[in-house]
């Protein structure tokens, strides 16, 4: 069967609840105002979806959600952005995820609550499914325990049937990051850490040696360094690339998810590691100016317009 889908993305499905504009974080027993509050399309594997849709990958969804307002929401927002929802699955007796986000400057904290997404699991996504795809992107394992146990036997289905993988594991709320990264990480074609993830994941003070630990089982490793622009680990050679700098912060949330849309849809069309990163870095830059891990990212057309006006960046089109 020839394929349907260029990415099919299994994860968490919420709403963000931003707040912007707060002078200090908020202590216990203690209130500050917040100047500026949006709603909009949350959780990693939603942002990434969606901006790999309007990046211009054909995307599939596959998650859960409640039979709620929150969950509606989600749905018209990935549909929007022209991803496939058909596969979403709406829960009657379970809440669609939320997360309160505080954003000052470039840092955030979040409260999260998981409904839905915590119940569901790998088992959910059959083989018929995955043969529609070229590539499975999987991210935040740590909300979703039932997907985090089954994930080694999701990633041999999707090797099982001919597809590249990709994986975020993302922040672990629990701090305990217990994920089998030996046996996992064979299964997974790109690995997509941020500086803090890598480090806590295999118990290591710095990236080096966390990619040098790693690097005796993992594919391609890439993790995002923020300001610092990103570095790659490929075949035994670490590869930095600097960062494209967005000197006018709006807020970081889906920034990282920004960069992962961008590096898969280069890695997609063929393109060099190195030229994935450097789309992925001025992706992520690019998130950053606008609300929300998806406000940056209206049309294709707008996205590479900004980019070019915004960090002189031109895309050199590997042909798909």
């Amino acid at each position: 069967m020839e394929n349907n889908y260029d990415v099919i993305v299994v994860g968490e499905l919420n709403v963000d609840l931003i707040l912007n504009h707060i002078s200090t974080f908020p202590q216990i027993g203690k209130e500050v105002l917040a100047r500026d509050m949006q709603m909009t399309l949350g959780s990693s594997s939603a942002i990434f979806a969606s901006n790999l849709s309007t990046l211009g990958a054909k995307v599939l969804f596959k998650g859960a959600t409640g039979n709620d307002m929150f969950g509606d929401f989600v749905i018209s927002e990935l549909s929007e952005r022209g991803v496939d929802t058909s596969a979403i699955v709406r829960n009657r007796q379970l809440k669609t995820g939320a997360t309160v986000a505080i954003n000052i400057e470039d840092d955030r904290a979040m409260v999260t609550h998981p409904g839905a997404m915590e119940h569901y699991s790998a088992e959910d996504v059959d083989v018929a499914l995955l043969s529609r795809a070229k590539h499975l992107h999987i991210s935040s394992v740590f909300l979703q325990p039932a997907l985090k146990h089954n994930l080694l036997t999701l990633l041999s289905k999707a090797k099982s049937c001919n597809l590249t993988t990709s994986l975020d594991t993302q922040w672990d709320p629990a701090e305990k990051w217990e994920l089998d990264l030996p046996n996992v990480l064979p299964l997974v074609d790109v690995f997509l850490p941020n500086e803090a993830e890598i480090k806590c994941l295999t118990h290591q003070p710095t990236v080096e040696s966390a990619l040098n630990q790693i690097g005796r089982y993992a594919n391609t490793v890439v993790v995002k360094l923020g300001v610092h622009g990103s570095i790659s680990y490929y075949k035994g050679t670490p590869n930095n690339i600097p960062p494209f700098l967005n000197n006018a912060v709006v807020d970081a949330i889906g920034a990282g998810d920004s960069f992962n849309a961008g590096f898969i849809y280069r890695y997609l069309s063929g393109a060099p590691i190195n030229d994935c990163q450097r789309f992925g870095n001025v992706m992520g830059a690019l998130s950053t100016t606008a609300p929300g891990g998806t406000g940056a990212f209206t049309s294709r057309a707008a996205i590479m317009k900004k980019a070019k006006d915004h960090f002189n960046y031109t895309e050199n089109d590997v042909k798909r």
